[in-house]
């Protein structure tokens, strides 16, 4: 399926090439793609972006001839990037919708739709290191991406609205961008609801109007964010707004029927924060919070920056797993999609650390009861656990099994192990701090490792417990 798309985006980039007129072309189109080993054509290449400015506007009842009732979008996204090459041509990721009109730097631009690929063709080409602004009008119904693993991202209809969830390529079914986790950019988003319904997005809301009957809900993200955890979710919400003790905002919201449930978990947020701070260091946004929707509404969990996304009230651990992410996963990004163990074995360890922290099991408990098998009441996912080495899944299909998230966190106790609790914290701070708002891969994880304990042979924990098949030796 992949490849005859592929070659119809090249095919439309040559052809609005050929047609340029007015001389010799000196660029060369963008890439359709960065080449991730599992989502070749997620993100774009020649240029990079800075900041997304999105308006929205959504009618979550308007009549629509698809089964799935996703509603009406009509959107503006206004795009800044720096280009890294002489740019004839460029594309955007954007899966469905119709494309009204395109403007670069406030000139209309020719585009053409080819799959998930929208190439821009602006009406000057762009030279290396130019500053460029593009803006896309955009309407339709969005779609629901159903996954390699067959779980559903993108836009999901709920009971009383809708929730944008992008892990890993769903954020391009409701804006074009670069929708690769190594673009990460700043945002502005602006949705415009039916008077009673309400918007939540990432960073802090800056304003809230209501005119003839619709409600905009202005949302800044101040700090760089991958576009997989970018949300917007729209709904009948109960929201309250605090503080921790140092003066970090909290915004939390929630279904009105998974107010009860979630009340006692949520108060827990200060608490989580003040111990993840003293493990993993400063926090890396300007605000924290929680979205809590209704059960049925999405299949998982996910660590949307700010403020994570729970379908139902999450227990206490679920909650430390996702806020661990705003550390690792969302401050530090993977470079593609093969580094997954480095956002889910580190918020998978830190669960081990939080009961090692308060009564329950100890952290080298729970790894000799996953390595004897006896940690799961199931022998199936007991022996998932060694499917594929962490760092090397299979296929796409895989990228969040049981290795990822288990055997991922595993390598991380067997460094502790290796270098003792005291340079182990310290290890744990200093990678969230020496890739903050940045992406890191593998290689960069093991390297800093072997660099932080230079005296330390982890030859042994690369080879058996990070890149090896099967279960290895008895510890």
């Amino acid at each position: 399926m992949r490849t005859p798309r592929l070659l119809v985006a090249a095919a439309t980039v040559v052809a609005l090439t050929a047609c340029s007129g007015g001389g010799a072309v000196e660029g060369a189109p963008g890439g359709p793609g960065v080449r991730d080993p599992y989502f070749p054509k997620a993100g774009n290449g020649g240029y990079d972006i800075g900041h997304y400015d999105l308006r929205l506007d959504y009618d979550p009842d308007a009549e629509s001839d698809a089964d799935a009732g996703a509603g009406h979008l009509t959107g503006t996204a206004t795009i800044t990037a720096r280009a890294t090459r002489d740019l004839s041509a460029f594309d955007l990721d954007l899966k469905g919708l119709d494309v009204e009109k395109v403007t670069v730097e406030g000139r209309d631009a020719r585009f053409n739709r080819a799959g998930q690929e929208l190439t821009v063709r602006p009406a000057q080409e762009l030279n290396d290191g130019e500053t460029f602004r593009v803006t896309v009008r955009y309407s339709g119904e969005p779609e629901t991406i159903t996954d390699a693993d067959d779980s559903e991202e993108g836009w999901l209809p709920t009971a009383d609205g809708a929730v944008g969830l992008g892990e890993p390529t769903g954020s391009m079914a409701w804006f074009p961008g670069s929708h690769h986790p190594s673009d990460k950019a700043t945002y502005d988003l602006a949705m415009t609801v039916p008077e009673g319904l309400g918007v939540v997005s990432n960073g802090e809301l800056r304003d809230e109007r209501t005119r003839d009957g619709r409600t905009t809900f202005t949302w800044h993200t101040a700090e760089p964010m991958a576009s997989h955890v970018v949300t917007v979710a729209v709904g009948e919400w109960e929201t309250a707004r605090s503080t921790t003790d140092d003066g970090l905002p909290v915004y939390t919201a929630v279904d009105p029927t998974q107010a009860d449930a979630s009340r006692k978990v949520l108060k827990r947020i200060p608490e989580i924060m003040d111990w993840a701070r003293e493990n993993f260091g400063p926090y890396p946004f300007s605000s924290a919070g929680a979205i809590v929707d209704r059960d049925e509404d999405a299949g998982y969990a996910l660590e949307t920056q700010n403020r994570p996304y729970f379908p139902g009230a999450p227990d206490t651990v679920l909650l430390v797993h996702e806020l661990t992410h705003q550390w690792y996963g969302n401050s530090v990004s993977p470079k593609t999609w093969r580094d997954m163990w480095l956002n889910e074995g580190f918020a998978t360890y830190a669960e081990w650390l939080w009961e090692e922290d308060h009564g329950g099991d100890t952290a080298q408990k729970t790894f000799e009861a996953l390595y004897d098998g006896t940690y799961y009441d199931d022998e199936d996912a007991n022996d998932s656990i060694w499917a594929f080495p962490p760092a090397d899944p299979p296929d796409a299909a895989h990228i969040s099994d049981s290795p990822v998230y288990q055997r991922g966190a595993m390598v991380l106790h067997k460094i502790r192990e290796r270098v003792g609790d005291d340079a182990f914290w310290k290890l744990l701070r200093g990678w969230a701090a020496a890739h903050r708002h940045g992406n890191a891969d593998t290689e960069d994880f093991t390297a800093y490792v072997e660099k932080s304990a230079p005296e330390e042979d982890f030859s042994e924990i690369w080879a058996d417990w990070l890149r090896g098949d099967g279960r290895p030796d008895a510890p």
